[in-house]
């Protein structure tokens, strides 16, 4: 297995693995594709020139700072990306092969990480003779917000090259049958690989019940994840008067776009009195992760878009904490492969805060639905799982 970091460098939970020389090399840097797109002059400078560009630490140092994460204003760029070898980043796809073949023995199968990326298909099938997977993980809600015609144009472009490709991976059934039919994939072609997470030693052996209860939330801190939905029905919860000490806390990462409106939150609960009852950790690290779900009661991250799988659900459920999640996306799948939590309707504050109150009132059923959410995890869902499903069907492809 040999891996090639794009874009941006990898951002382990693991900071021994995120430190590793082998995982510094950057390929087809946000840097230069974004500069390309804007002066494709840029792709005929020497090298040496532009691999500067490419510096881990200056990736990750705009990466902190950049707003450059709305599909409002990358229309133009995702349509040249998706057509590879005739779009303006061609020169990047030439030094990608570069260091594939400089990397080792020619591969058998190269796995591209999404479809945003299936450009590269075409040339790396060309270049090297490996059959090419591809992996279906949230593509469809970034098109449909690009702006027209760069939306019907990407999508278009994104089916033809589809040819390109030998096998998907989808991340769950739902996603898998979505993008099926949006792309007019054969269905002998796309393989459903669930997301796994690796069972982590410290993770406690089985449900908790916290005192006081707290809702948590942990996903990026942005309106499609669903965060003002929850934070609403957390102050309908408290409106109510019946759950003086319930808390809410709040993680995930928070890209400057999102300030304002993680901003706007605080101040709406600071005008209601319920500040000192909410916890917001903004970028929090992968080492705190433990720790803070194995203080929750429940979670809930109710996405308003459906969600092609959503990670943080095997999370919580390792870690003994159910989940209510909207009836919508993978989350029914995932409801009914795990049993780990309960569904509630999509952008509904009242219905989100029903189910949360269902769980946080009866530990028992809660407890329940943790303990068999977290033995299933622990049978199907790990990263030993995940890595089986792929290798079948690559397999398969070979």
């Amino acid at each position: 297995m040999t891996m090639m970091p794009m874009y941006l460098p990898f951002v382990l939970d693991d900071a021994a693995k995120t430190s590793d020389p082998s995982n510094e090399r950057v390929y087809m840097g946000g840097v230069n594709v974004y500069l390309q797109q804007k002066m494709p002059f840029l792709g005929r400078l020497p090298r040496p020139i532009t691999r500067c560009l490419d510096s881990p630490g200056l990736l990750r140092w705009i990466a902190a700072r950049s707003k450059m994460t709305s599909p409002a204003g990358l229309g133009p760029m995702t349509l040249s990306m998706i057509r590879g070898e005739t779009g303006r980043q061609a020169h990047e796809i030439d030094l990608l092969i570069d260091g594939l073949q400089a990397a080792g023995p020619a591969p058998e199968v190269i796995g591209i990480s999404n479809a945003m990326l299936i450009g590269l298909a075409r040339r790396l099938k060309a270049a090297t003779g490996a059959r090419i997977a591809c992996t279906l993980q949230g593509e469809a809600p970034f098109l449909d917000a690009l702006p027209e015609p760069y939306r019907t144009e990407a999508w278009g472009e994104l089916a033809e090259r589809c040819a390109d490709v030998d096998g998907f991976a989808a991340v769950s059934g739902y996603y898998g049958d979505l993008m099926r039919e949006r792309l007019g994939l054969p269905a002998d072609k796309v393989h459903v690989v669930y997301n796994g997470i690796e069972i982590d030693s410290d993770i406690l052996p089985g449900p908790r019940v916290t005192d006081p209860p707290v809702i948590g939330y942990l996903a990026r801190l942005c309106p499609d994840k669903g965060l003002r939905t929850l934070v609403d029905a957390f102050i309908l919860l408290k409106a109510a008067g019946d759950l003086p000490d319930l808390r809410l806390a709040v993680a995930g990462a928070m890209l400057p776009a999102d300030r304002s409106f993680v901003n706007g939150l605080r101040r709406d609960l600071r005008r209601r009195g319920l500040d000192d009852m909410v916890r917001i950790h903004p970028n929090i690290p992968g080492t705190q992760k433990t720790g803070f779900l194995q203080s929750l009661t429940v979670l809930s991250v109710p996405a308003t878009y459906g969600e092609s799988f959503g990670l943080y659900v095997l999370e919580a459920l390792a870690h003994g904490v159910p989940v209510v999640q909207p009836r919508h996306g993978a989350f029914p799948e995932l409801i009914e492969a795990t049993g780990g939590g309960v569904l509630c309707e999509a952008d509904d504050p009242a219905s989100l805060a029903e189910g949360l109150r269902q769980l946080i009132e009866d530990p028992s059923r809660a407890g329940s639905l943790a303990e068999r959410g977290r033995a299933k995890i622990a049978e199907a869902f790990t990263a030993d799982r995940m890595a089986e499903r792929y290798e079948t069907m690559v397999e398969r492809l070979i």
